[in-house]
């Protein structure tokens, strides 16, 4: 399973609103002595288990089959939403020579949905269903040039697809039944299915929103993962930043958007859900009450608690003790507090590692297979073994084709779905598949993070396809090594430098006693090395 458990730290405060720097010592020790827990104050049975509730197959309109969609997600997800497309109440361009095609392949993929594929989805979505293993959800898009698109996740595994004339008119219909109704790409042009935030409706039916995914980063109308789909740039006012100064409460979470049947594709969006157990009342009740975070791929820990209070939460109070603790799956470039939009601390990793003085350490390694100039898809067999030492946890960054959608003339492509075969406390057998990648931003590679105890001495041997490598900890802590398997030109491996336990764990204490409103919120962003994110769900306080 994907999940991890939280627990209390020790730790002291530091005053003042700008206090940076971070308190590695209890984190630090527990980390090295094999710990992979962090706290979460009073709410120590908590868990994060990570999902996709947004993505799409050729169910209707998307790549890859519904099945192999299922089996991808339970590959490297707790638990998913696979999403057809049902609606769009407003669809524009009827009669524009140019919108024909797109108008056609959205309403075909309707009429197959009502002519039986929804049934089938129904059918197979219950059958994946396993609770305490692995949860699924049924879910549906529908599109809104005036609304921004929308998509509903129902608690029931046997709920209907409600029609509607428009997303408020959805939101009318399904008012006291156990759904939620999530806007995305929200950084879109109000109009033109971006999000129009005087449409927001606080409360049970939209407790969060999705701010990353494929279509890029929502959070503000600057900085990283900007929108270069068709649809067009970003747009502040759709923003979440511009939202919360609005003064709207919501959760912060991401989702893939994916149209390849891989959801969870990794660097494309994920959901962490803070919740006690694997059930879907668990699920369910977490969700509701904001207790969910956005990362774009790795499974990045945060713990953000002010006073008694963690994510999601309104609580009072003019002296906001705020503590912040972070496990990364690489080296963490920055952590920032951000208080009514503007960072009021910022805690900064090292630009290269330290590497530790002790023989015996913890540390993150992460292989990487891909590359190579040719079409043909590569298929990698083959292990990853450790001697002298511990794996204590696989992580899998699979990926799926990078379509966000369907394109004129592109001919689908079976989805190849990657595998973590085996793995115990020495050793990871895989099966993946890769092609080249599309150009020199989007990656088509797969990936596996080992967390290790190991003496610097120990070896990895990783032997793929015929070829066999080896390196020793200390070789990739001193820095990342690349092989190629047939010469210049042709797939290869990269061997990711190795990241010591103080590199990628980080805890903080700060005091904030300077209200600025009647109620302001706050909220944690980490920056990886990788430039892989993830973010809390804002944390409001209310003045006294």
């Amino acid at each position: 399973m994907n999940r991890r458990k939280f627990i209390r730290s020790a730790g002291v405060t530091l005053a003042g609103i700008a206090a940076g720097g971070s308190l590695l010592q209890n984190t630090a020790s527990a980390m090295a002595k094999g710990s992979k827990d962090i706290p979460l104050g009073a709410d120590n049975n908590l868990k994060v288990f990570w999902g996709d509730i947004h993505n799409h197959c050729n169910l209707t309109y998307g790549h890859g089959g519904m099945k192999e969609a299922f089996e991808a997600a339970k590959g490297q997800l707790d638990f998913v939403a696979v999403t057809p497309h049902a609606m769009w109440p407003d669809i524009p361009g009827k009669n524009d020579p140019r919108l024909e095609w797109v108008i056609e392949y959205h309403e075909s993929a309707f009429r197959r949905l009502r002519a039986g594929g929804w049934d089938k989805y129904v059918k197979m979505t219950n059958e994946y269903n396993k609770e305490n293993e692995f949860l699924t959800f049924l879910s549906y898009e529908c599109h809104s040039m005036e609304h921004g698109d929308h998509v509903v996740l129902n608690y029931d595994l046997n709920a209907p697809l409600v029609e509607c004339t428009s997303v408020e008119d959805l939101k009318k219909k399904l008012l006291g039944t156990r759904t939620f109704i999530t806007p995305h790409h929200m950084g879109y042009q109000e109009g033109y299915r971006g999000y129009n935030w005087k449409y927001f409706s606080e409360g049970s039916q939209t407790p969060f929103v999705e701010m990353y995914s494929r279509h890029g980063l929502a959070e503000s109308d600057l900085g990283d993962y900007p929108y270069l789909h068709d649809m067009g740039p970003r747009h502040w006012e759709g923003t979440i930043m511009y939202g919360l100064n609005q003064g709207h409460k919501f959760g912060i979470m991401g989702s893939t958007d994916q149209h390849a049947g891989y959801p969870g594709s990794y660097g494309d969006g994920r959901i962490g859900v803070y919740a006690p157990a694997l059930t879907r009342e668990a699920i369910w009740d977490a969700l509701q009450n904001r207790k969910v975070c956005c990362a774009t791929g790795d499974k990045i820990l945060i713990d953000f608690r002010i006073n008694d209070a963690s994510i999601g939460d309104v609580i009072k109070g003019n002296n906001r003790r705020i503590y912040v603790n972070v496990i990364g799956e690489s080296a963490i470039d920055y952590i920032d507090i951000v208080k009514n939009g503007q960072t009021v601390g910022r805690i900064s990793g090292p630009l290269t590692p330290h590497i530790p003085a002790e023989d015996v350490i913890r540390a993150k390694v992460k292989f990487e297979f891909g590359w190579n100039r040719f079409e043909e898809p590569v298929k990698w067999d083959g292990s990853i073994k450790i001697n002298n030492g511990t794996i204590n946890e696989v992580t899998s960054c699979f990926r799926g084709a990078p379509y966000t959608s369907p394109q004129k003339g592109v001919k689908e492509q079976p989805t190849l779905v990657n595998k973590v075969l085996d793995k115990n406390s020495k050793s990871v057998q895989l099966e993946m598949y890769t092609t080249k990648n599309p150009n020199t931003v989007t990656a088509s590679t797969q990936a596996v993070i080992l967390d290790v105890t190991m003496s610097k001495s120990g070896v990895f041997t990783v032997e793929f396809n015929g070829k066999k490598f080896d390196y020793t900890l200390a070789e990739l802590l001193q820095g990342t090594k690349t092989q190629f398997m047939n010469g210049w030109l042709s797939e290869a491996i990269q061997f990711h430098r190795a990241i010591p336990v103080s590199a990628f764990t980080f805890e903080h204490f700060m005091t904030d006693d300077k209200p600025e409103k009647s109620t302001d919120h706050y909220y944690v962003r980490v920056r990886q090395r990788d430039n892989q994110w993830a973010w809390s769900s804002p944390i409001w306080v209310e003045r006294i």
